[in-house]
C-alpha cells in the first residue's frame, strides 16, 4: 500500500514535467525553424511537431484527473463547510460522514459510466484482440487527429482518476471515523522548508 501513498503527486510530477519540455521543445523548434539558417532551417522543417499540442492537452487532462483524487486526499479541494463547523461535534461529524459518502458515491458512479464509456469505444476490441478473442462487429474506436493514438487511452484518465478519487474518499472516510479527523492543507506549509532552515 505503500506505493498507493504517493501516487497523484509521482503522475502529477512526471506529466507536468514532461508536458512543461515538450512545450519548451516544440517552441524552440518553432523558433529556431523560423530563423534563415542554412542547413539547420531546412533540417528544423523536416521535422513535425504538430503532435505536441495535443500530446500536452491529453497530458494535462490526465493531471487534472489524478489531481482531484490528490485534492481528496490531502485536503485541498474547495469546500464550504462555515455551517457545519458550527454545529456541534456529534452533529458535524454526522454531516462529514454524509458528505464523505456522497463523494464516494457521485465518483464511484462515474468511474463506472466512464469505464463503460471507454470499453464501447475501442477498448473492448483492443483487449478482445489481444487475448485472441474474436472481434467481429465490435468497432475499433476512433483516434486522435495527430497522434492518432485511440482515443479510448486517452479517455481511460477518467475512469481511472475517478477510481482513484473513489478509493481516497474511502480512505478519508475510514480514517475519520477512526480519529474524527478529516485531511487540512495548511497554505502557508511547504514541505521540506523546515530541513532546509534547520541546517
Amino acid at each position: 500500500m505503500k506505493f498507493l501513498d504517493h501516487l497523484e503527486e509521482w503522475l502529477i510530477t512526471f506529466l507536468m514535467g514532461g508536458a512543461t519540455l515538450i512545450i519548451f521543445v516544440a517552441v524552440l523548434h518553432r523558433y529556431l525553424a523560423g530563423m534563415a539558417i542554412p542547413g539547420l532551417q531546412d533540417w528544423l522543417l523536416s521535422i513535425s511537431m504538430s503532435w505536441a499540442q495535443e500530446l500536452t492537452i491529453i497530458m494535462f487532462v490526465w493531471m487534472c484527473k489524478f489531481g482531484a483524487a490528490y485534492g481528496v486526499r490531502t485536503g485541498i479541494h474547495v469546500g464550504v463547510d462555515v455551517l457545519i463547523n458550527r454545529l456541534d461535534e456529534k452533529m458535524r461529524s454526522k454531516f462529514v460522514i454524509f458528505g464523505l459518502c456522497a463523494g464516494i458515491l457521485f465518483t464511484g458512479i462515474v468511474a463506472t459510466i466512464a469505464a463503460g464509456f471507454v470499453w464501447e469505444n475501442g477498448a473492448h476490441h483492443y483487449w478482445f484482440n489481444l487475448l485472441g478473442l474474436p472481434v467481429d462487429g465490435i468497432p475499433e474506436g476512433p483516434t486522435t487527429p495527430d497522434l492518432e493514438w485511440p482515443t479510448w487511452m486517452v479517455y481511460s484518465a477518467v475512469p481511472l482518476g475517478t477510481s482513484l478519487m473513489c478509493f481516497r474518499f474511502l480512505q478519508v472516510l475510514v480514517s475519520f471515523i477512526k480519529t474524527g479527523e478529516l485531511p487540512h492543507h495548511d497554505h502557508g506549509h511547504v514541505d521540506g522548508l523546515e530541513e532546509e532552515a534547520a541546517k
